[in-house]
């Protein structure tokens, strides 16, 4: 925090949390500075002899501790990466928004390296993670969570500082140990010569600090390390280096409360139903499959994501590996009155089975667009529900016939999940394949990669670390068994609630009731009302890339994009107008 008197802080940079903490420090600085007024009558008083003679037979005060800032230069560092897993329902983002009313990941990364003192900014309240060679894999959006997030971070090492490289290999110590064949009975106590006693080279993980034990002991619990890696390829980024990122995008199905066949709209009845159409909450997952394999290869996703003019994305071509929906078999927890109202199922599905099931949309990719994954989710679940055939996917990813995206939503963030990141070995033949990987002519890319970064997992440096109390599976166990029993809790009451009522009792007469308008499933935890369904090639276009850019460059004085790109160090260009400062354009600052 800054002193009194010092210049202002930028509280523009601020989180919530920090900005209420500087109100706590002003608050307890202004109530020192009360209780200093208070107690200036009372200077006199101590002067008197017998005030005095109190005082000196009063215990002595304990002293408080000085918050010690760490000295650089006792310390090395080094460059290391962590593979790290989190929850993302409660937090912001990954990425640092010091405007953002919810905490993000990074923001919670930065306060425990800081209280870990792992290193060591001059002003800790500003997250800044310039000074020390960070990168980022992803920058996953509000709500969604990663299993296999890569950063690397330059941090304070154990290896010793005041010795050069080769030295460290005999570092030579003094030990009370009787030199060899030297015989100790009858000695006096302490006459054992001292011994010169070669110490083995320094091993840069057994003596090194245990990072991921002490982030963990620091991080809120839906955020924890997993690994980390202590020996890295040179000029290693974890944003650059990475070769495919993997995402994972979980579902049921049925994706909601199916309805009796009396209230299902999707059933053929008099008023002209598709009798071909799904049922309503249920998806087509032989369909979805067909469709997921479309998004293969290399293509022109513009239709796929979401435009941001701010970054002058021009390029829209990704190559996805693989893309496919796989059913989760370990993940079931059945509602039975699925299976014990056989007429809530679909003809074709097998009543001896336990609903809902779990699936996932799987795909690998060289990079992805802002929002790319939530927008191939939402066309793939308008196909499994029969709204659209699989062939939309081929429509859409034709950028010549539509340069300009339909007006469609996208899925709901919280069941996506970056699942890992994999950084493989770089001989010339994966250099070529990194080179070439948006080239639609280029092949070798059908089979899996292996990561090629040697990670030193949590439970390698000892069992302890992983099993037992305090142990990351103990850790992970908690927060799973907590949820457990949310979801158990709540699925018991909703299967007493849907098998209880008599739907065939007419107590007030007539129908069963009107029947519902259409729902649509996005991905979240119902389906959304939408009355009559708008196919996605027949509605309102949104602005092509780039008329968003043009539009953007104007806002910031440049005549269009192409002239923004033109101009070197856009960036700081803008900057430099907007504070009619040209220090940082003079720099090279991007």
């Amino acid at each position: 925090m800054a002193e009194a008197g010092s210049t202002t802080p930028n509280y523009e940079d601020w989180s919530k949390d920090q900005l209420v903490q500087r109100l706590k420090d002003l608050e307890e600085q202004l109530k020192r500075q009360q209780q200093s007024h208070e107690t200036q009558p009372a200077a006199k008083q101590s002067q008197h002899p017998q005030y005095q003679q109190q005082q000196a037979a009063a215990p002595p005060k304990k002293k408080q501790k000085k918050n010690r800032k760490l000295d650089p230069s006792k310390y090395s560092t080094r460059v290391i990466a962590l593979k790290l897993a989190y929850l993302g329902k409660n937090y912001g983002g990954f990425e640092y928004q010091g405007s953002a009313n919810v905490p993000t990941i990074e923001e919670e990364l930065w306060k425990a390296l800081c209280r870990a003192c792992l290193i060591w900014p001059e002003n800790p309240d500003k997250v800044d993670f310039t000074p020390w060679e960070y990168s980022k894999c992803g920058r996953t959006d509000k709500g969604v969570s990663a299993f296999g997030q890569v950063i690397t971070i330059k941090v304070r090492s154990n290896r010793p500082v005041s010795k050069k490289e080769e030295e460290v290999k005999e570092d030579v110590e003094m030990t009370d140990v009787p030199a060899e064949g030297e015989q100790t009975k009858g000695k006096k106590k302490g006459d054992d010569k001292k011994q010169k006693v070669i110490k083995s080279e320094w091993d840069p993980i057994a003596d090194e600090i245990n990072y991921p034990r002490v982030l963990n002991r620091l991080l809120p619990p839906d955020i924890r390390i997993l690994a980390w890696a202590p020996t890295l390829p040179p000029n290693f980024s974890a944003r650059y280096s990475c070769y495919e990122r993997q995402y994972r995008y979980f579902f049921t199905n049925p994706a909601f409360s199916p309805l009796p066949p009396s209230l299902d709209p999707g059933l053929a009845s008099s008023d002209g139903n598709d009798p071909n159409k799904p049922r309503e909450g249920w998806l087509d997952i032989d369909a979805m499959r067909m469709a997921a394999k479309l998004f293969e290869g290399v293509h022109d996703f513009r239709n796929f994501c979401k435009v941001d003019g701010a970054k002058q994305i021009s390029n829209f071509t990704r190559r996805v590996f693989e893309a496919d929906i796989v059913e989760v078999d370990d993940a079931t927890s059945s509602l039975p009155f699925l299976t014990q109202r056989p007429d809530l199922l679909p003809s074709g599905f097998d009543r001896s089975d336990r609903y809902p099931k779990v699936y996932y949309f799987h795909v690998r990719g060289s990079a992805f667009l802002w929002h790319q994954i939530r927008h191939m989710v939402s066309v793939l679940f308008a196909i499994g529900q029969g709204l659209e055939k699989p062939s939309l996917v081929t429509e859409l990813l034709d950028a010549d016939s539509h340069p300009r995206r339909p007006n469609y939503a996208m899925a709901d963030e919280v069941p996506l999940v970056l699942w890992d990141c994999i950084f493989p070995k770089l001989d010339e033949d994966m250099s070529r394949k990194m080179a070439n990987v948006h080239d639609p002519s280029a092949q070798g890319y059908d089979k899996p990669v292996q990561d090629g970064i040697d990670w030193v997992w949590v439970g390698e440096d000892g069992p302890g670390s992983l099993h037992g109390a305090g142990g990351l599976v103990d850790q992970l166990w908690e927060t799973w068994r907590e949820r457990k029993m949310d979801e158990l809790l709540a699925g018991r009451l909703l299967d007493a609630v849907a098998k209880r009522p008599n739907l065939e009792r007419k107590l007030i007469g007539g129908e069963l009731g009107p029947r519902p308008g259409q729902r649509v499933f996005e991905g979240g935890n119902t389906g959304r009302p939408s009355g009559s369904y708008v196919p996605v090639l027949k509605r309102p276009l949104l602005a092509s890339p780039e008329e968003i850019n043009d539009k953007w460059a104007q806002s910031k004085g440049f005549k269009n994009s192409a002239e923004l790109a033109q101009t070197k160090n856009w960036r700081a260009a803008i900057k430099a107008r907007k504070t009619g400062d040209n220090s940082a354009m003079d720099s090279g600052e991007e």
